[in-house]
């Protein structure tokens, strides 16, 4: 029976074979690694990846895809919403330090799984993603550009990143009304220490009047926290480097006192 996409779950499915054939090359899956796909939909990536690994992990809230899934064997099934799964523990189910995660994310929600995933960095080796090209132009932004923001920042703190695939919305069934493209995200293996709280929130403020001088916003911010430090506030938010935010970050993070 055809499954009809679902508008609630953002389901939009691959069909290009070409550029099917060029996301699992990026991937560049090994037999034995453990790898989470997470919306595998109709399988157009899956089987593929499986094919390759001998294994897989899937993430599936929609119950009527979840039990065609569950019916291939070498397939494990997690029937949830994504923002709901700890990675944590399923790194540890699957008896593994680090999980590659890779998948085609409902485009309505891929902030709040980018973040989610932010959370648990610490089990991630990498992440392939296939998401809007709009947000990946604002993750992979430079400085003074009008893609650079608050998104640009608190990931880049975090991954290493390129746009490795433009993909183009005939590739779908149904066609979705934007461009989409996969950006590869590579965890830093020594990314600044600091309180990740405390860098969304300086962002937060830092963006809030993207068009201002930061003296009017981040500056008043920055004195309420006691920052003693320099930081050039005769400029706007989009011309500040993601090294000088996570050095404010880290200053205000680090404990006072001997």
């Amino acid at each position: 029976m055809k499954h009809i996409p679902r508008k609630r779950f953002g389901q939009n499915f691959l069909t290009d074979r070409a550029v099917i054939d060029a996301i699992v090359d990026a991937i560049n899956p090994q037999p034995g690694q453990t790898v989470v796909e997470i919306g595998p939909g109709l399988m157009a990536l899956t089987q593929p990846l499986v094919e390759r690994l001998g294994k897989l992990s899937v993430i599936e809230l929609d119950r009527d895809l979840a039990v065609r899934l569950r019916s291939h064997p070498q397939l494990d099934v997690v029937e949830s919403d994504v923002l709901k799964v700890d990675f944590r523990a399923l790194a540890q189910r699957l008896g593994v330090a680090k999980l590659r995660v890779a998948g085609n994310l409902p485009y309505n929600i891929s902030s709040p799984i980018l973040f989610h995933l932010l959370e648990q960095v610490d089990v991630v080796e990498d992440q392939h993603f296939m998401l809007q090209k709009e947000v990946i132009d604002r993750m992979v932004a430079a400085p003074a550009t009008s893609d650079y923001g608050r998104l640009t920042v608190m990931l880049q703190w975090r991954y290493a990143m390129e746009n490795v695939l433009f993909v183009p919305p005939e590739s779908f069934d149904p066609p979705p009304k934007v461009d989409s493209a996969v950006v590869r995200m590579v965890p830093r293996a020594q990314p600044a220490q600091l309180d990740a709280k405390l860098l969304e929130e300086l962002v937060r403020v830092a963006f809030s009047q993207r068009r201002k001088i930061l003296r009017n916003t981040l500056g008043k911010w920055l004195e309420e926290k006691g920052y003693s430090g320099s930081f050039d506030l005769q400029r706007r938010a989009e011309e500040v480097p993601v090294a000088e935010y996570e050095q404010a970050a880290a200053s205000l993070s680090a404990p006072t006192g001997a």
